[in-house]
């Protein structure tokens, strides 16, 4: 499973597990004691695959961050998140040398290694290699999707076409009404010749 089904909800401990949508919102399995909760939209909550952590120069994405702690620690266990403040800041310093300290608070670092210990203890330890994957299964759905647009756009295309050509007969009416006003001036222009032959 990769990160973007594992979620962090304010105010509830841990990370949950993104099972299905409800009518509400979704159901979620909290990745500590394997509960489930209904979520709704009034929850604050953020996808683990959305996080990132500042640096000096740019944003790092957590799954990166997880990735270097996994090798600090050859794939095992990070440092236990309840240890001094000092300590976690001197674990992540070594882990991410540039983070950000006016930024990155130590409740901040708490909850990366937290997170991490977390997803090991479930057997959540690939973070790249299934973004991929999920990525490609997302492609290979959405492009029926937009053949399908596309006939639909030229349906309604030939539509339009079609129902354009029907007002045509209207232009054969304006011409003929265009034509009467020069009858109506050659009579005026007869009458004038006729009364001015009267005067001489």
């Amino acid at each position: 499973m990769s990160l973007e089904k594992i979620l962090s909800i304010s105010g509830k401990p841990g990370l949950y597990k993104l099972q299905q949508q409800t009518r509400s919102g979704f159901l979620a399995e909290s990745l500590l004691d394997g509960k489930k909760v209904n979520v709704s939209a009034r929850h604050n909550v953020s996808l683990l695959s959305e996080i990132a952590i500042y640096t000096l120069t740019e944003e790092v994405p957590l799954r990166e961050v997880f990735k270097k702690i996994k090798e600090k620690e050859d794939g095992g266990e990070a440092i236990n998140h309840k240890v001094p403040k000092i300590e976690l800041e001197e674990y992540f310093f070594e882990v991410l040398p540039d983070y950000d300290e006016e930024r990155v608070y130590a409740s901040d670092i708490k909850k990366v290694v937290q997170w991490y210990n977390l997803l090991l203890k479930n057997g959540i330890t690939d973070f790249s290699e299934a973004e991929k994957e999920e990525v490609a299964e997302t492609e290979t759905k959405e492009k029926p999707a937009k053949e399908e647009n596309k006939t639909e756009k030229k349906t309604e295309n030939k539509t339009e076409k079609k129902v354009a050509k029907k007002p045509a007969p209207k232009k054969t009416a304006s011409k003929s009404t265009a034509a009467k006003p020069p009858k109506t001036a050659a009579k005026k222009g007869g009458t004038a010749k006729s009364t001015a032959a009267r005067k001489k």
